[in-house]
């Protein structure tokens, strides 16, 4: 979501982001004129009137579980995206049965929750052999 139109969107879908992500950016995105739900989110620049760059993760229950607010010059990475998408989705699927350690990736071990692990993290999680 910005405050472009939905023209400035499906032309940057089209013209930038089908080249750099294999078919373009996989969900919708919305437009936010005049920066009402920036606003909501703590990052609608009043100034400039423009959003700058924040990245909300939102459960399916409304809540937010990751965001990251980042100035224009640092660009995104969509790879750490989708990869923290499947790790919230993984931990939400097993209802908080498993967790997944810094810099998990879908098939990697993931983390049993619970005293027995406390203390003890570096001798389930070794990322030097992964």
């Amino acid at each position: 979501m910005s405050t472009d139109s939905r023209f400035t969107h499906l032309i940057w879908q089209e013209e930038e982001l089908s080249k750099m992500v294999d078919g373009g950016v996989p969900f919708p995105m919305l437009s936010d004129a005049g920066g009402a739900i920036g606003s909501v989110y703590g990052v609608y620049d009043e100034e400039s009137g423009v959003d700058i760059r924040g990245r909300f993760l939102i459960a399916p229950d409304g809540v937010i579980q990751a965001m990251e607010v980042m100035t224009p010059p640092v660009g995104r990475n969509f790879s750490e995206l989708v990869r923290q998408v499947q790790a919230f989705q993984l931990v939400r699927e097993t209802k908080g049965a498993e967790a997944t350690p810094a810099g998990w990736t879908p098939g990697k071990p993931t983390l049993k929750p619970g005293p027995d692990l406390v203390g003890k993290v570096w001798k389930v999680w070794q990322p030097e052999k992964e």
